[in-house]
């Protein structure tokens, strides 16, 4: 029986492998799946996902005497993980991370690397800067230079290889690695532990900046798959992957979006807000709250609808981030208040949060896919900053606009890096975006209001541009890619 391990340390790589075609295709082709998740909420997901089992098509073709294949759920023993990056050598392992985030070659984008590197700068004392961010940046002109540099990055990291998961290693003699980083994250271990032990491993690519926003592998990672040619781009030139070791799947978290699946009926989605089925429907997802604040986009929304002053009576619903549910920083928590409070300032407003799932994940559990389709679908416009929303709403071909409203200072006053909204136009995903022309860019109050009505009176201005940027950005656009990823997957195995 071949079996692979899965890394799902994250929501989203819990769409994209259990919501999506991903998993329950290799269950079809034989293949036994060991999904490695948070060790707090394991037996959530297992009591949802534990169900997954090949079609019955595809068990008939197993002969009686064989096992059928199933999803076996292990926790990913992140405690572990944390205490190892915290108690051995952990200047060495946080400047090496650090390293890797922001030394991708100059061949690509860099906008949003530079952006990390003065985060960094301006939360550290002057001790740190010249004991470790003057040195970082000097590696830092070599790994942007030259291939040996980051490549011997990547070397550097094997010295850091805990056995934390050698007894899984041993019960189940994995054919294949997969994880939803190629070791950014804590995944790291468990993929250096694969390489140390010359198992195969992949990274699959679950975020639309991941490739430009983070560079250089946390292990030795040998496949990928993303999910479109200009994400393929960044990994070959600004990560020095293997371009035939690449591959061009899709976004299997989209499929879902495409069969409308998670479509709630619309009465039944309004009267969960209590919207007004006679008012048109402004929403707003909150995003990049950890650089800037997004109370002003969302007061400068809030009386834009209860004065009536659009073009058409409106009223708006505030999707709350997943950061406003942190204790720490405490900004965070305190911009969720100061939402709460409009909601009963203004009418025509409303709030939603994101589902928790708990443990590690949080808010980030993948839960409320129904809620998010939902809103897109059935709202007139969407607004955010420069968020992945932006591409899940150009699929469902609604209006959108990214309202980039500063409050001077921004987070700075409160002791927190702080970029200007205005300013992160350049980073790659935001540059794409604008030059798409898929929607509007709202800098102050009246230029978002000329742009909502403009949308609220002719919702299909920008339609073309919305289509030509998803398949510019996802590429598949036939709810195929969690088959087509699989595919790969298993092509990489038969070989």
């Amino acid at each position: 029986m071949t079996r692979i391990f899965i890394s799902a340390d994250h929501g989203m790589a819990l769409i994209y492998f259990l919501q999506s075609d991903v998993v329950s295709t290799l269950l079809d082709a034989g293949v036994d799946v060991i999904l490695l998740t948070d060790d707090d909420t394991k037996t959530k997901i297992q009591e949802r996902f534990g169900s997954l089992r090949p079609s019955s098509s595809a068990d008939n073709r197993q002969p009686p005497t064989v096992n059928r294949p199933s999803i076996i759920f292990e926790g990913l023993r992140l405690n572990r993980a944390h205490d190892y990056a915290r108690k051995f050598r952990p200047r060495l392992q946080w400047a090496l991370a650090y390293l890797r985030r922001v030394g991708g070659s100059r061949r690509i984008n860099t906008e949003a690397m530079d952006s990390h590197i003065w985060e960094v700068w301006a939360e550290n004392s002057w001790k740190f800067r010249l004991g470790v961010w003057i040195p970082s940046a000097l590696m830092i002109l070599l790994l942007r230079n030259f291939a040996w540099a980051r490549k011997l990055l990547v070397r550097m990291q094997r010295h850091f290889t805990p056995e934390i998961y050698a007894d899984l290693f041993e019960r189940y003699q994995p054919d294949l690695v997969i994880a939803s980083t190629p070791g950014w994250r804590m995944d790291r271990y468990l993929l250096r532990e694969s390489a140390q032990r010359g198992i195969p491993n992949m990274t699959v690519i679950v975020g639309w900046d991941n490739s430009s926003s983070y560079n250089v592998s946390g292990a030795d990672v040998q496949y990928a798959t993303c999910w479109s040619q200009l994400q393929k781009d960044e990994l070959v030139y600004g990560s020095d992957w293997n371009p035939e070791h690449v591959n061009i799947g899709g976004i299997p978290s989209y499929d879902g979006y495409f069969r409308k699946q998670w479509l709630m009926p619309k009465d039944e989605y309004f009267k969960l807000h209590g919207l007004d089925p006679n008012r048109k429907l402004i929403s707003y997802a909150s995003s990049f709250v950890h650089f800037a604040p997004n109370f002003p986009n969302i007061e400068a929304l809030a009386k834009l609808v209860s004065s009536d002053s659009l073009a058409e009576p409106s009223q708006l619903l505030i999707r709350l981030h997943p950061s406003h549910f942190q204790d720490k920083p405490k900004i965070f928590a305190d911009e969720r208040k100061q939402v709460f409070e409009l909601q009963k300032k203004y009418p025509h407003v409303h709030v939603v949060q994101p589902v928790a799932l708990g443990g590690s994940l949080g808010y980030y559990g993948g839960e409320d896919m129904d809620e998010k389709s939902s809103m897109m679908t059935y709202s007139d416009v969407v607004v955010t900053v420069y968020s992945t929303m932006l591409v899940e709403t150009a699929v469902h071909d609604t209006p959108m606009i990214a309202a980039t409203i500063d409050v001077p200072g921004g987070w700075s006053k409160k002791n927190k890096f702080s970029l200007s909204l205005k300013e992160i136009g350049n980073w790659p995903t935001h540059k794409r975006f604008r030059e798409a022309k898929a929607g509007r860019v709202a800098t102050h109050s009246n230029e978002l209001k000329a742009a909502l009505n403009l949308y609220l009176k002719d919702r299909s201005i920008d339609s073309a541009e919305r289509r030509k940027f998803i398949e510019d950005e996802i590429t598949f656009t036939d709810a195929s890619s969690g088959k087509r990823t699989a595919e790969f997957i298993l092509r990489v195995l038969n070989n």
